[in-house]
């Protein structure tokens, strides 16, 4: 008899087997997997969907396989497969998509202060392939906003976190009341005070300058909140 979590192992083996084939082997072609902004040239539709297999580190993925292990199973186990993995890659996608739209408002705001510093398109585009700018702009601008203005533009984003947060946030709404025991935390607390709590510190950190690390805090804003709507119109389908 198969197993009642079959997908969830089987999606795990994915991502394993990509991690360490891009990462420890070093396999060129698997990086055009990974999620670029849209106008960057290495940009491809597919990324929106196939950076949920790429991760950047051993506790990336650690962290986004014991979420999917520990929360997607029991889902998947009440709602079956078909159902769960149609879920679990909507909620990626509605997660890329927020991120990059995030992402293309903060750039188009940074792109229109360039360009009322007198600078052109085309100096512009010079800036992104040369990967660094002239004194003036530096100091116009400010390092910050010039830093995330070249991040932006070149680094990709990968992982499932996004998805990972639409298992979170539709195993809080499915077990509000079911007691997490984390190593961060001193005490059991219930999913439905956990999920909105992390959430709200992501949402946080995407807003402001504190976060530590190159985390895409939009990303999983964006995965929660496809769960979120996806969670609520099947509820209310279900009341009718």
């Amino acid at each position: 008899m198969p197993a009642k979590n079959q997908s969830i192992i089987y999606l795990m083996a994915i991502n394993v087997f990509i991690f360490i084939a891009s990462t420890w082997l070093k396999f060129e072609p698997l990086q055009s997997l990974a999620l670029y902004f849209p106008l960057n040239e290495k940009f491809a539709l597919w990324q929106l969907v196939t950076h949920m297999f790429m991760h950047g580190s051993v506790a990336h993925i650690l962290f986004n396989m014991y979420a999917l292990w520990s929360f997607g199973t029991p889902l998947e186990q009440t709602w079956k497969t078909p159902r769960f993995l149609a879920f679990y890659f909507v909620t990626g996608l509605g997660a890329a998509l927020i991120y990059t739209a995030a992402n293309y408002y903060q750039f188009s705001a940074i792109t229109n202060d360039i360009l009322t510093l007198g600078y052109s398109t085309n100096d512009i585009q010079t800036i992104l392939q040369q990967g660094m700018a002239d004194g003036h702009l530096v100091q116009a601008l400010g390092k910050d906003r010039l830093v995330e203005f070249m991040s932006i533009y070149h680094a990709p984003v990968v992982g499932a976190s996004g998805a990972m947060y639409g298992v979170l946030v539709a195993f809080a709404m499915r077990y509000p009341d079911a007691k997490l025991s984390l190593i961060f935390l001193p005490v059991p607390i219930s999913a439905k005070w956990f999920v909105p709590l992390i959430i709200a510190g992501d949402l946080f950190f995407g807003l402001t300058k504190y976060s530590v690390g190159n985390i895409a805090h939009f990303a999983h804003v964006g995965g929660a909140i496809t769960a979120l709507v996806i969670m609520l119109v099947v509820r209310y389908r279900q009341k009718q």
